[in-house]
């Protein structure tokens, strides 16, 4: 039985990372920013009350956006069993996290976030490609005729812009998995968080603020968290090789050849919450955000000395290849996106 070299490159190189200590608890890290950002959600709030009817309020608002994404990130890794040993005290910490706080359901939240590490880029496996908004990938553009057809041909250049409905999309999507899905574990407590999120925010601001400047509030809030939480992870795989669902390959390249890094300075590292270790992420999603760096440099020359390609790019670049990306994809012109590993390992 002949074994796949990668597959054995990989387990060395999980036995280095475990033997670096790469995998070993962050408390330290993690409490001091789950704490931090709770008080910031709890003084916003209370800042809201003190101010009153005054459009200042929107600057409030915007700050609460950006609380609510790096609160989404930490439910993020929360859910990836990243923060705690125990199982359960990283699984209701996510709830707690996402749902009382950001308004996102960790049951809808993990069961489409599991799919996707999988299956990265996959067609009819990974639940991020299959958007009813943009496609995503060639097969997801075949579908689409008319008007919907001719309006994907440009869809990059609107790609960014609807980012800014994506907290509500997101909002919509998670309530509508708990209230329709009873596979959802301790789904009466996650209808619990999402309703004292998602009714008793906007009653909180109602009761202090006129109607019209709690509806603003509302929206800026909501249009900054979104923005923030899906740019970021929009960066991690669009515009990377999409895979046809009949292509096999080993674990070690479907996630490092379908996954990209984003590289900058502390605002963009501050904004991208962890993602922009991606690469890493994905090859080992358990690993503590603090410990990623290190990690980096393990699976970068580990890439290359195997000779697989490791992508790395700015915040600016990245987004240009993803409009152009998604304008090739409308255009259905294959060849710019196409992952070179298909045809070696289809079937």
């Amino acid at each position: 039985m002949t074994t796949n070299p990668h597959v054995e490159s990989f387990l060395a190189l999980s036995a280095k990372v475990h033997d670096a200590g790469l995998m070993q608890r962050r408390y330290g890290f993690y409490w001091t920013r789950i704490l931090f950002w709770t008080l910031c959600t709890l003084a916003i709030l209370i800042a809201v009350a003190l101010l009153g009817a005054s459009w200042w309020q929107l600057v409030l608002a915007t700050f609460l956006g950006v609380v609510m994404s790096q609160l989404g990130f930490l439910s993020h890794e929360a859910a990836h069993q990243e923060i705690f040993r125990s199982r359960s005290w990283n699984e209701w910490t996510a709830r707690v996290l996402g749902g009382l706080l950001t308004g996102l359901s960790y049951g809808w939240w993990v069961d489409k976030h599991s799919r996707h590490h999988a299956h990265p880029n996959r067609e009819r496996s990974d639940p991020d490609v299959t958007s009813k908004v943009v496609a995503l990938t060639p097969e997801n553009a075949d579908r689409r005729s008319g008007l919907w057809a001719r309006l994907t041909r440009y869809q990059g250049y609107y790609f960014v812009p609807l980012l800014l409905f994506e907290g509500f999309s997101l909002h919509l999507a998670a309530t509508k998995k708990v209230l329709t899905s009873r596979q959802i574990r301790h789904r009466w407590v996650e209808l619990l968080f999402l309703g004292i999120r998602l009714i008793g925010y906007p009653v909180f601001l109602f009761l202090f603020l006129p109607v019209g400047l709690a509806l603003s509030f509302i929206v800026v809030q909501v249009i900054v968290f979104g923005f923030l939480l899906g740019g970021a992870f929009a960066t991690n795989h669009i515009g990377m090789p999409s895979v046809p669902h009949d292509v096999k390959l080993d674990f070690l390249r479907r996630q490092v050849r379908m996954s990209r890094n984003i590289r900058g300075g502390r605002l963009v590292h501050f904004l991208m919450g962890g993602l922009q270790y991606q690469v890493e992420h994905h090859l080992f999603p358990k690993t503590p955000r603090p410990n990623l760096p290190v990690l980096q440099e393990l699976v970068r020359e580990h890439c290359a000395r195997h000779d697989i390609r490791y992508t790395e790019t700015t915040l600016r670049e990245c987004y240009a290849t993803i409009i152009a990306y998604l304008n090739q994809v409308g255009l259905r012109n294959r060849n710019l996106y196409t992952c070179p590993l298909v045809l070696q390992y289809r079937g």
